[in-house]
Order: structure tokens, then sequence, then C-alpha cells
């Protein structure tokens, strides 16, 4: 007789996913990742027909980026969050714009919104940090499935290796991507966002009377950053224009993150739930044993 399979674990302290996934910069990657999946057609009706994002976005977002770290900095919750992402995917489903019928969880749809973070990753290091080595690259890939794990997706959903990865994921962009109706709300420049409505009262209170003033300013940065750190495969899949001159743009602001960033506190370098884990990974470390 066998026992229950054992939860899937998340990348271990000292990884390449432990290192990037809390640090802030990931905040200016994120919107390039979640406008990639929503341009495969099925992911972006889903999100365009039960997600919160137009009413909710802050909320949303500050739920998705906690979900984010619990799969890195969780243990033991980072399995239970995956299920309960699951359990949330299970009634949604649909019709997309090319009449297609789509369930959240069939696996081509599924593993697609977790496969776009790798490219991402992969891309946008080499402007905000450094790029990649190879074998940097190598692990991030094999870590970025340990994380597909812990959210259901099984491996024979997904390409084992970079070398299988890069052809899928050149397929998908080449058959499925296109500019739906979320990417064009994403990168809009006149989005309706309501005014931020988490944090200090008073800084609360202080935005929602400079919104109008700030949105558009916002809205201009968001589309940039997102357009920007996206693979340009993935942005000339999709249709999205890119000039020399924003890239010179792209490329000065990332030199002033780049000297910036390495050199904050860690309180300030890495986000709430990420500091907490990487302090409680030191502090196991330095009760060990000295042998």
């Amino acid at each position: 007789m066998t026992g229950p399979a054992a939860d899937p674990v998340p990348p271990p302290p000292g990884g390449v996913l432990w290192t990037l996934a809390g640090d802030i910069r990931g905040l200016l990657m994120l919107p390039a990742a979640l406008t990639l999946q929503v341009a495969h057609p099925v992911v972006g009706a889903g999100v365009d027909e039960h997600s919160v994002f137009r009413t909710d976005p802050w909320g949303r977002g500050e739920r998705s980026l906690r979900s984010l770290q619990l799969w890195v900095y969780g243990g033991e919750a980072a399995a239970e969050e995956g299920r309960r992402l699951r359990a949330l995917h299970k009634t949604i489903q649909g019709t997309d714009a090319h009449g297609r019928r789509y369930h959240a969880l069939e696996p081509a749809y599924y593993s697609w919104v977790h496969a776009t973070g790798f490219p991402v990753y992969q891309h946008a290091l080499r402007y905000l940090a450094r790029p990649l080595t190879e074998a940097q690259e190598r692990k991030l890939y094999a870590e970025w499935l340990q994380v597909g794990r812990i959210l259901g997706i099984h491996d024979r959903d997904m390409p084992q290796t970079i070398e299988e990865f890069w052809p899928y994921y050149r397929k998908v962009l080449a058959d499925e991507l296109e500019a739906t109706v979320v990417v064009r709300e994403l990168i809009a420049t006149d989005p309706a966002i309501p005014p931020p409505d988490r944090g200090p009262l008073v800084l609360t209170v202080l935005l929602r009377a400079a919104w109008p003033v700030l949105l558009p300013a916002f809205a201009r940065f968001r589309r940039f950053m997102t357009i920007g750190l996206m693979p340009p495969d993935a942005r000339e899949a999709i249709g999205l224009e890119w000039t020399d001159e924003q890239e010179r743009r792209l490329r000065a602001f990332a030199r002033v993150v780049r000297a910036v960033v390495p050199v904050l506190p860690e309180r300030l370098r890495y986000l709430p739930l990420a500091r907490e884990a990487r302090r409680a990974a030191r502090i196991s470390r330095s009760d060990r044993p000295v042998r």
C-alpha cells in the first residue's frame, strides 16, 4: 500500500527565485507578464468575463501579489495556496472571441498563464538587474517548473527543459496571441482606473484627491513598462509598437533602477512576505550546529 502523495514544495532558500520573486523590481515586470497572459484569446476571455480587474484593480493586484509570494516563500502554505487557486478556477468557463468553449483549468491555457513568467523574467532582468548566466537560466526554469507543480500543473503539460520551452513558446506566439480586449485595456493611456483604496488613511485620501492628475501619468508609465519589458518577439506577435526612442528611455530608466535598488536596505528592497521568509531562513541557518 502507498500513502498519499506528498505536497509539492516551493523552491529552496538560496535559489534564483528566492532572490528574484520578492525584489521590488518584480513589480515592474508583472504588467508585462499579465499582458502576455491575456494576449491568449482564451485567457483574455476568462479575465474579461470573470475577473474584477476593472472594479477592484488594487485589491486584485494585492491578492495576486500575495499569492505569487506564497508560491516561493510560503513553505507549507504554498501547496495550500495552489489548491485554493485551482478551486477558484474550477468555475471559470465560457466562450472566447473566436467562439471556442474554454475552461480555465484546461491544461494548455492554465500552463500558458504560468509559462509567461519565465520569458518575462529572462528578458526584464537584462534591463533591471543583470542578464542571467546560462546556469542561472536553467536553474530559474527548473524552479519555475517546481512552482508550476504547486499550482497543480503536471509535468506532461509543460516543457521540461529550456530546449523544449522555446519552440513551445514561439508556437504559441505564432499561432495564438493577439491584441485582445483586455490587452488593449491594460496598455490604454486613458483607463477608467479608480484611485487606490488601500494603505494609510491619510495617504489614501491624498491619492484620491490627486488622482485626476496622477492617473494619466500612471497610465502612460504602465504602458511604457508593460511594452518595454515584454520580450520583443511577444511584443511583435501581439502587434505592440516600440520605437528606438522608447528603447533609449527604457535603458536610461533601467540604469537608475540598477544603481538604486541593490543599495536599498532589505526592508525597502523586498516585499513583506519575502522579507520575513528571508529573515527566518537566516535565523534557521544560524541556529544549525557547527560541524
